[in-house]
Order: C-alpha cells, then structure tokens, then sequence
C-alpha cells in the first residue's frame, strides 16, 4: 500500500507561544511494499513525520493517505500500523510470548489462533526458542526482535520504525539491520525507517528522503542520491570520509581551485564566478602532472587506503580527507592530483543548489 504525504506541517508553540516549524509543507510518496529511509540529522523533522503517520501526533496542515483512504484523522488503532520504538518498550513482567501476543488480546483474536500467530511470528524473526523467557533474560538485539514480532503479529498495513537500532552496540546493529531488511522482504510490508545513520540508512534502504528542517532534501534509491547530490547539504550529508569543499570559480567553460583549472565543460558557461566546489574523497587520481596541487598535515590510514587530511587555507575551506590507493608515496611537502569528473560537484556559492 503506497503513503502518500501531502503539504504535511508540523509546528510546536512553546508557553511563550512562539513556534517551531518541525515538519515544513513536506510531500512524499512512499511506494508500496518498499523500505523507505527517513534520513537526516537530529531535529530534521523525522521523527515527528513518523509519529504524524503514526497518528501520534496531529498535523497542523496537511493530509495523510495509505492507499486512497485519508487516515489524517483516524486514531492510530484505526490506521493499521505497527510501529517500533527506540526502547523496545517491552513489558517487563510479561514473557517474549505474551509480549507478542497481547495485541491480539485486544483485537480479541480467539486464544489458539493468537498462539499460533505469534508462534508463527516469533519463526520469522528468529526468537522462537525464547518464547518463555522475560525481556530481562535477551540480550538488546533479541529484545528488539521481540518489539518487531510484537509490531508484525496483527499484520498491520505499515510498518513503521523510529531509529530501532539506536541502543544496540556495532555488531548487533550491523546484524540486526540485515534481520529487518530481511523480514520487511519477506513480509512485503511498506516499512519506513528513521535513522540518522547514513551507513545504516543506505544499506537497507530500498530509496531514502534527506530531510532537513523539515523539508525533503532529495529522494531516491541511495547509490542515485549519494552519486547526484541536489545540493550542497546532502553532498556533505552522505558519505564517510566526508566531502572535500572548496572555493572555486568558474571563468568561461572551465572551474578553477586556486590558480588550478582542474575541470573543463560547457555547461560552465551558464555559471560565472565564485562556486563551492565538492570532490568526493575517492575521487583524486595522483599525478605527477595532475592539475589540483594540495598540501598535507598527516597520512591517516583507513582500511587498505590512506587518507590525507589537508592543510592549505588559501584555497580549502574546512579540513577534508583524500582516498590513494595505499601503494602512493607520500613526498614531503604536497601532491599532485587530476579529479574524477563524476566524483566532482559545483554547487552556487548562494543557495547551495548543484550546478553541475
């Protein structure tokens, strides 16, 4: 079933009465069946557009439909939703099985069916031998199992996730995310996960909304997003090590770093002057005859390659990292470097909109 969020705003007023815009005439569309990636840094408005979907929370302006039904007024109960929370928010007195179960207690689903249901449900996302154990015996990541089985059991029309993966530790987030990706194909339910870690958001994700200040950024599946940034704000958003920012400027066809023209295209020509200019950090070739000359501090090893943090302020704005393959040797002062066109971006150094 798609969602589909229409002009959808959100705005807090404090005891003083004044407002904070969370969520700013936001449109979307969520295809059905697909796991979608609310992503963005705190206070983006991600959160709050989940629990509008949710029903938790009213709009201000806009409307929400799953399908063709306006659910914009509806009561979460009534929308068909299972959403998971942060904490799990498992009753601790209750075991994993009753846990699971006590949704369908209040649908009133008759007990055997109920029993079989949440069996059936606990197979799926790997808990079934610890039916009878309490949320204090499972570790983080089977509690949160438990929170998914308990959201799936009543088969909503949605599911919905806010940041589920938060409190579990590098190894269990790691395998727990492949869990979700999994059960959400198995299921095919349309799933909506919000997460502000870029790693955990592109590798799950089916397609991804880059949110900030409650607007929606840029859509799209995540390798698309992080190759063809809209903006400066997503370019810098996705990607670790992140994106190199220079000042540059375009004088005819070609873009300049410094005295450097390290770029040459026609479609320049429409933009004259001062740019920020964005390289990915694999997107340096060295060369002895390469065309952009950088200074260096420090050789910082990642993985098989080295990184090169930058130490030239005529020229740099904040510090970036360079990926070489790690068999470069390093000479003592600087290096020379060609950019790869389709790892280079040229952003208006006004509203931050990609140029090119």
């Amino acid at each position: 079933m798609d969602i589909k969020l229409s002009n959808l705003t959100k705005i807090f007023k404090d005891s003083k009465g004044r407002e904070t815009r969370a969520v700013d005439h936001f449109d979307t569309l969520i295809p059905n069946g697909k796991l979608i990636g609310l992503l963005g840094p705190s206070g983006c408005g991600k959160s709050t557009t989940l629990y509008m979907i949710a029903g938790l929370l009213t709009p201000t302006e806009g409307r929400i439909f799953f399908g063709d039904d306006d659910v914009t007024d509806l009561t979460p109960e009534k929308r068909g939703i299972g959403l998971v929370f942060q904490n799990y928010a498992l009753y601790p007195h209750m075991t994993v099985r009753q846990n699971i179960m006590f949704p369908l207690e209040n649908l009133k689903i008759e007990k055997e069916e109920a029993k079989i249901m949440t069996e059936d449900m606990a197979r799926l996302v790997g808990i079934h031998e610890l039916l009878d154990r309490k949320p204090a015996q499972l570790s983080g990541g089977q509690q949160q199992r438990v929170a998914i089985a308990r959201a799936l059991v009543k088969k909503p029309k949605v599911l919905l996730l806010d940041e589920p993966l938060s409190n579990l530790d590098a190894r269990l987030r790691l395998q727990t995310r492949e869990e979700i990706k999994r059960i959400q194909k198995e299921t095919g339910i349309t799933t909506i996960f919000v997460t502000h870690d870029q790693e955990e958001a592109m590798s799950i994700s089916d397609e991804i909304v880059v949110m900030n200040f409650g607007l929606e950024q840029q859509k799209g599946e995540p390798q698309v997003v992080y190759d063809q940034p809209n903006n400066q704000f997503v370019a810098k958003f996705l990607g670790t090590p992140p994106i190199g920012l220079f000042n540059g400027t375009v004088k005819g066809n070609k873009l300049y770093i410094g005295e450097s023209a390290i770029l040459t295209n026609k479609i320049l020509e429409k933009t004259q002057g001062e740019v920020i200019v964005g390289i990915r950090p694999e997107g340096y070739t060295p060369s002895e005859s390469g065309a952009l000359e950088i200074s260096y501090s420090f050789i910082e090893s990642i993985g098989r390659d080295i990184s090169l943090v930058s130490n030239h302020p005529e020229s740099l704005t904040p510090s970036f990292r360079l990926i070489v393959a790690d068999t470069i040797k390093v000479t003592p002062n600087s290096m020379k470097f060609n950019v790869k066109k389709e790892k280079c971006f040229v952003f208006n150094k006004d509203n931050g909109e990609r140029v090119l």
